[in-house]
């Protein structure tokens, strides 16, 4: 952290030492650990060992997120993984929208990974493509805070940089591109109406990994931000149950 951008209040990493079950959870473009907290804290409740990394350029100020590449995005969840291999014996993943790409990244790379767990997550956003060959623009309006129910926000940029939009679509097609080497147990999240990730990504995903376990989950009354809208105890109760699921289908097999 620089003096220049002090991690905004709620913005901060969180970790939970459990059991030996970890649980990698990640946040989206221009948010914060503020959106993936409360299932954070539902899995530590469950007993598990949970690790919430804050992405480099995040949390802090849009000017900071700037200067950072989707390979420092990346560090910032291996960074976390790391910590928990110290930890757990087996691993799960999950993310929301960015985070959901940065999960399905995990997959590709690291196949130990026990299951993964993407909510809405972005591999092909066509708005984005065209915004990151602007020119003569720095920042634009801010993604953040796509959230049905009105007394809930997102802590998230007030403004998005152009040169952030780059990179994102980067690592989109770097994911997207890799899908076929995802062969873990899948729960996917789809949130049927959402303002900054086209549905359709979740479909595509999940006609492209090749899990023989896989399941796409539609979200009736949230928006982008799912994990803070209507159904977050949705996400929650099915997400402890697949945990569950492939925990004893694997345990049975050894």
């Amino acid at each position: 952290m620089s003096e220049k951008y002090p991690i905004i209040e709620g913005a901060e990493p969180f970790y939970y030492e459990g059991n030996e079950i970890g649980i990698l959870v990640s946040h989206g473009f221009t948010g914060s650990t503020q959106s993936m907290r409360p299932l954070g804290e539902a899995y530590a409740n469950a007993g598990y060992t949970v690790c919430g990394p804050r992405l480099r350029g995040h949390g802090t100020h849009y000017e900071e997120m700037e200067t950072t590449t989707y390979q420092d995005w990346i560090h910032s969840v291996e960074e976390g993984y790391q910590w928990l291999k110290e930890r757990c014996s087996t691993i799960f993943v999950t993310g929301l929208s960015m985070g959901g790409t940065l999960t399905l990244y995990m997959a590709e790379k690291y196949p130990e990974i026990k299951g993964i767990i993407p909510i809405n997550a972005a591999i092909e956003i066509s708005y984005m493509e065209a915004a990151a060959s602007l020119e003569d623009v720095r920042f634009l309006d801010a993604i953040g805070s796509d959230i049905k129910n009105p007394d809930i926000k997102e802590l998230a940029y007030e403004k998005t940089p152009v040169k952030s939009i780059g990179e994102i679509t980067e690592l989109m097609k770097k994911v997207k591109g890799d899908l076929e080497k995802v062969n873990c147990p899948a729960l996917i999240f789809v949130s049927k109406e959402d303002h900054v990730v086209p549905p359709s990504n979740s479909q595509e995903i999940y006609s492209s990994i090749k899990s023989a376990a896989k399941e796409l989950v539609t979200l009736d009354n949230s928006y982008h931000v799912a994990t803070l809208d209507n159904d977050q105890d949705i996400i929650i109760e099915r997400t402890l149950h697949f945990l569950q699921r492939v925990l004893e289908t694997s345990s049975l097999q050894g």
